[in-house]
């Protein structure tokens, strides 16, 4: 993020991202939510339905806060950290405070500064690029967002949570066990939480992310079985590594 901030840099080398910052990628996310959310409704006849997301980055839900503006019945978006709860804590009580990142079983969620939650609080903050500029100024300075732009404009779509590393193995074994169905870590957080605020009329949609085979040590401890395989990734188990190892520095 600090090269990409040197655009001079940026625009030299034709820089491009494509994780949860490319603006592209967000944009494909809306249209599953969209999907998802008509599918349900006509399967059930709901009016209206909730979203339980794992996130670290903030991009996958704020995909989802998207597709609310754009008028998607969603009544509840759930969001859903592991033992890095920095996005949990500003939701429940408005403490967005940097915190040390805890390695676990989902690594994707191993984040302290979520890169869309930038883009999220633009509307927190009026749409003012201003007010949002000198929030993430101090946030820089003090590691901690000041709390005064966004006085009065809590918004009650967003609920939040956290499921820690036993909860996340708890969860992976009883939807094994129950369902037979193989949840990965990222996805078991997101049911964990989801499983909290369900509302009775309005179906609960959780949003997988990965495939359990990458994350096979983790489900042989949930379950005490090795069943996380997939052949594309078995085939790959004896091939050569070829990596090269960088300092990590922007020089």
């Amino acid at each position: 993020k600090t090269i990409f901030n040197d655009l001079a840099f940026k625009d030299r080398y034709a820089l491009g991202s494509v994780n949860s910052i490319n603006w592209a990628r967000v944009l494909a996310q809306i249209v599953y939510y969209f999907y998802a959310a008509f599918r349900v409704m006509e399967a059930t006849g709901a009016a209206r339905v909730r979203f339980s997301v794992p996130t670290g980055n903030f991009g996958d839900i704020f995909a989802g806060y998207m597709a609310v503006r754009m008028g998607l019945p969603v009544s509840r978006l759930v969001l859903a950290t592991n033992e890095n709860d920095i996005l949990a804590r500003f939701f429940q009580s408005d403490d967005y405070s940097l915190g040390k990142v805890h390695a676990t079983i989902s690594p994707s969620m191993d984040i302290q500064v979520a890169s869309n939650f930038e883009r999220y609080l633009y509307y927190r903050a009026g749409e003012n690029a201003g007010v949002l500029s000198g929030m993430m100024r101090a946030f820089a300075k003090d590691g901690k967002l000041p709390a005064g732009p966004l006085e009065g404009t809590r918004e009650e779509l967003f609920v939040a949570g956290s499921g820690n590393t036993r909860d996340t193995l708890a969860t992976i074994r009883r939807f094994h066990g129950d369902y037979g169905y193989l949840l990965d870590p990222h996805s078991a957080v997101g049911v964990f939480v989801g499983e909290q605020h369900r509302q009775k009329d309005e179906p609960m949609i959780c949003l997988a992310t990965a495939h359990p085979a990458k994350f096979a040590a983790a489900i042989r401890e949930a379950v005490g079985q090795d069943v996380a395989r997939h052949p594309m990734l078995d085939a790959l188990r004896d091939r050569p590594t070829r990596c090269t190892v960088l300092p990590a520095s922007v020089e």
